[in-house]
């Protein structure tokens, strides 16, 4: 029996692409989803829909309290809703303030403010799981669009910090970081991938991918999916500590009380 039978499900950014593809899989399962996204689902997709701006912290509000109203609960949430830039917008220099501050919105507030208002319902559920998509992005520099790139950078922080303040919660915090998936989001870059010969993740590559985080009911990682490859989870490197003599290596005090272990 799949362990997602009979859990309830928020998924963001749910009509399409990647979002979409999780939706049908968690149906599959025996899961039960609420879509949450500007635009309608296709028909029959989901168990619920909400239209809602997710990077409105004021919306997120009405949206917990009507999943949980029709569901009962909630045991995931899936903070996938993203943007990308568009073709002509040009480098840095000349991208408009309203573009950044629409993906910022979406990107980077969307995740936020989401994960801010699942904490109290998954904790009242005695525990769940949020996974959000980030991006290879999110891992690695990216020039093409450097303003995607930073927000994915972080998410990427926002992940792994979040999973150490909810651990004693029980509620799991995880990252997907897919390369490039055949969505709408790689826009115009479709055409040159498939001339070039380059592999393209499928949306049901990622949907998989956030079925395995949830299953291994670890937190703090962030999984690379990479075309032909099994999703597996970025092994970070520490960085260096103080070199001064009887410090060396030291780890600074716990910012929130305690002693480092």
């Amino acid at each position: 029996m799949s362990s997602l039978k009979n859990r309830n499900a928020l998924v963001t950014g749910g009509s399409s692409g990647i979002g979409l593809a999780t939706v049908k899989m968690l149906g599959a399962e025996g899961a039960r989803a609420a879509i949450i996204d500007v635009q309608p689902p296709p028909r029959d997709t989901g168990d619920l829909y909400i239209a809602a701006d997710v990077g409105d912290k004021e919306a997120w509000t009405e949206v917990i309290q009507q999943v949980e109203r029709e569901f009962g609960g909630i045991d995931i949430g899936y903070l996938n809703a993203g943007i990308a830039s568009h073709p002509g917008q040009g480098g840095i220099e000349e991208l408009s303030e309203d573009a950044y501050r629409r993906m910022a919105h979406v990107n980077m507030d969307g995740v936020f403010f989401g994960a801010q208002a699942l904490i109290a319902p998954l904790a009242r559920r005695g525990g769940g799981s949020i996974v959000a998509t980030a991006s290879l992005a999110g891992l690695i520099p990216f020039s093409a669009d450097i303003v995607y790139t930073m927000t994915k950078h972080a998410v990427v922080g926002m992940v792994r910090s979040l999973a150490m303040a909810l651990e004693t919660r029980r509620i799991t915090v995880n990252a997907v970081c897919p390369g490039f998936v055949d969505t709408p989001i790689i826009g115009e870059a479709r055409d040159m991938f498939i001339s070039a010969g380059f592999p393209l993740l499928q949306p049901e590559d990622i949907a998989a991918a956030v079925r395995t985080i949830i299953e291994t009911g670890r937190t703090g990682e962030c999984w690379v999916c990479q075309p032909g490859r099994d999703p597996e989870p970025y092994r970070f490197h520490g960085v260096p500590g103080p070199r001064v003599e009887g410090k060396e290596g030291m780890i600074p005090p716990q910012l929130f009380g305690g002693e480092p272990e």
